[in-house]
């Protein structure tokens, strides 16, 4: 046997064993978890599937469809993924961590730390509070809605403008051309927007970035091996498949598209990150268990409103009431190419964290509803 036969042989005989152990879902009890996520390939029609699940009988890896297309490469446990608005929770985190040491208050206003910044088509940071901005109760318009915004990064034009760097003040500036959608305190909507001040007011607070804030607080302490913060940074650091996107357009002949690389600086606080199902796994167990937040910052978290799809929402945390009663924390997230969810039962007894490499097909929701009610 040749010496790139034996290695190849290796690489076959590894893949294989991770393949095993990925979809070995009758051995702890993840059967209709595996069926879910088999679904979301062979009927949805999403390029791959990963998933990971702790509860009292250990850690369970699932895995389903391909992490590369081109190489029929699977979808490995230690692969890493864009997590998007999985990056809120985080966020929302330091900030209240920042408000348990008297450095602010969420009722401050943001105009209190931005001055000036929420101007303009009836924006006024002097009566929008950072609690608003965590909770979706502000009003500001979301950036990604802006319609040169969506041409350019949600279409066919995402080929060219990729790797194009934005800096926070700038996303807000195309927020604040349009008026808010609704006085504050008022209404829910969901916004981007609001991370991304959030973001900025984190590093007036501290001097520092939200991303050095964040890797400090909570990604060294929790040891998060896997999260990172790329910035401007195209590329997803150690282990990973690729990243697949239709570009919103839809019909017979529809081309796939590879979006593995991109500037995430469009996304900022409101969704940049990088992480894995075991790191989100151990992040929203750690958080919901208190280990994050003094007991009165975890409850102001948890205090929610109604939200969308009968959810409901509280600071940077989704609360949602499966089919089958029962109650799980966390959020989700989408960018280009990644759609992703980390869920955890109030005790942190049960948690879960998936991710599916396409935009286009598929969705999380069936994955925890299996999980957790199946």
């Amino acid at each position: 046997m040749s010496v790139r036969t034996t290695v190849i042989t290796l690489v076959v005989a590894v893949l294989a064993a991770f393949c095993i152990s990925s979809s070995s879902a009758a051995d702890l009890g993840h059967s209709a978890t595996q069926d879910a996520m088999d679904a979301e390939v062979r009927q949805a029609g999403a390029p791959g599937v990963l998933g990971q699940a702790e509860d009292g009988g250990g850690v369970w890896n699932g895995a389903s469809g391909v992490g590369d297309r081109r190489t029929d490469r699977p979808r490995l446990a230690q692969d890493r993924f864009r997590i998007g608005s999985l990056t809120k929770p985080f966020v929302a985190a330091v900030l209240l961590q920042l408000e348990s040491e008297g450095e602010l208050d969420l009722d401050d206003t943001v105009d209190r730390w931005l001055p000036g910044t929420l101007r303009g088509h009836g924006n006024d940071g002097r009566h929008t509070t950072l609690r608003q901005l965590l909770s979706h109760r502000s009003g500001v318009y979301d950036f990604t809605a802006d319609p040169g915004v969506s041409r350019t990064y949600f279409g066919p034009r995402f080929r060219t403008s990729r790797y194009d760097t934005h800096s926070p003040a700038a996303l807000v500036r195309t927020a604040t051309a349009h008026p808010p959608s609704f006085a504050p305190g008022t209404e829910w909507r969901y916004s981007n927007t609001n991370y991304v001040l959030a973001g900025m007011v984190v590093e007036k607070v501290t001097g520092h970035s939200y991303a050095h804030e964040i890797e400090r607080r909570l990604i060294r302490p929790l040891a998060l091996r896997d999260t990172s913060l790329p910035g401007t940074s195209a590329e997803i650091p150690g282990p990973h498949g690729r990243a697949y996107s239709t570009l919103s357009t839809a019909g017979p002949g529809t081309r796939v598209r590879d979006v593995t690389t991109l500037d995430p600086s469009l996304a900022g606080a409101s969704g940049e990150m990088i992480s894995s199902t075991g790191d989100l796994i151990r992040f929203m167990r750690a958080l919901l268990g208190g280990e994050v937040l003094p007991p009165g910052q975890l409850n102001e978290m948890k205090t929610t409103v109604p939200a969308d799809g009968g959810d409901r929402y509280g600071l940077g945390l989704t609360r949602q009431r499966l089919s089958c009663g029962t109650t799980v924390w966390g959020h989700e997230g989408t960018i280009q190419g990644s759609r992703s969810s980390a869920v955890t039962t109030t005790d942190g007894s049960h948690a879960a964290a998936f991710n599916i490499n396409g935009d286009w097909a598929g969705e999380t929701a069936s994955l925890v509803e299996a999980e957790f009610c199946g």
